[in-house]
């Protein structure tokens, strides 16, 4: 059976949901990935008002839609961080507080440990998101930075998430870390090294998206190949690079996206350089069956436009595995 094509909502969240979901539905898909923020899902709600989640199950299911997962991105970004003013924007405000960035920290954590109670409260059991990082900002190694240094940081990590860890297999829910740069995994050598900091958990995994490998270099389809068992959620989005005016590299250059200088940019599904076919046949080959979300970006392209394209070109890549050895009819039957 073909995986269903769900919509992240997160670039969508100044829609309110009662618009949105019919329009997810004109566009083609078959469910929503919900974003925490806007009026997609709001965790505290969930958990306090009565009639709120089923609330947002009849509006999905008015409009034929389902939910395999749900994002809280935003906040996770703050449980590892260093905290600046940016995060001030992104996190709601009983977790800002009075911004003392280790406040900020730990509310961070308890309200992803709390997405992860009103995800199961929603009936999922994948919250998507990220976790931060205290060494990210240390990327490039200078000045000289040993791997004591990086060390800490993963320890930090593990210190921090693994109390979520530990609350998320209290309600059977998996947290999926987006892979992604200013996350404490940004590349398969240190996916492998934040599995490692929390002992392997049964309770972390990826959310694969393969944009966020793709333009740094990394092997993005055999990504999924080191961590068959670990791949709790699947991004589609696209990317191209190398297509820029050669005035800005990898870093970004402190540009915009959409600027023509630009190394590489993200782009409309099926418009990039990702090879989604070799996705498709490696999720086959590991036994992935969940969604295929699409996360839909690109300055260049309207969005309804995109995401009606983006439904229809996955839907036709994702063809259905075999049932059968193909050259099992070439041998003959024994007597």
């Amino acid at each position: 059976m073909p995986r269903p094509v769900t919509l992240f909502t997160g670039q969508w969240a100044d829609l309110p949901l009662a618009e949105l979901a019919p329009l997810a539905r004109q566009m083609g898909f078959d469910g929503l990935e919900l974003a925490c923020w806007g009026d997609h899902f709001d965790v505290q709600r969930a958990l306090k008002e009565d009639g709120y989640v089923e609330g947002v199950r009849e509006l999905l299911a008015k409009h034929g839609l389902q939910v395999h997962a749900i994002g809280n991105h935003l906040v996770g970004q703050a449980v590892c961080d260093p905290i600046d003013e940016r995060h001030k924007s992104i996190v709601p405000a009983h977790v800002w507080g009075d911004g003392d960035p280790e406040g900020v920290r730990v509310r961070a954590a308890q309200e992803i440990i709390d997405t992860g109670k009103a995800a199961r409260k929603l009936g999922v059991n994948v919250v998507t998101g990220f976790t931060g990082s205290s060494i990210w900002h240390s990327l490039y190694a200078f000045p000289p930075t040993d791997q004591a240094y990086w060390e800490r940081g993963f320890a930090d990590f593990a210190k921090r998430f693994t109390p979520i860890l530990d609350a998320f297999a209290e309600v059977d829910v998996n947290f999926a870390l987006e892979v992604h740069p200013t996350e404490i995994a940004f590349d398969t050598a240190s996916a492998a090294r934040a599995l490692d900091a929390v002992g392997n958990h049964p309770r972390f995994g990826f959310n694969y998206d393969p944009s966020h490998l793709a333009y740094q270099g990394v092997d993005y389809v055999g990504f999924l190949r080191r961590f068959p068992e670990r791949i709790y959620h699947v991004h589609i989005k696209d990317v191209w690079w190398g297509h820029g005016s050669g005035e800005v590299g990898v870093f970004g250059g402190h540009t915009t996206f959409g600027d023509g200088r630009r190394y590489w940019d993200f782009r409309s599904v099926g418009r990039g350089d990702v090879k989604f076919e070799d996705i498709i046949v490696a999720l086959h080959d590991i036994g992935y069956s969940g969604p295929l979300s699409i996360e839909w970006e690109d300055a260049r392209m309207d969005r309804v436009a995109g995401g009606t394209e983006s439904a229809a070109y996955t839907r036709r890549l994702d063809f259905p595995p075999s049932d059968v050895v193909f050259d099992a009819a070439f041998a003959k039957e024994e007597a």
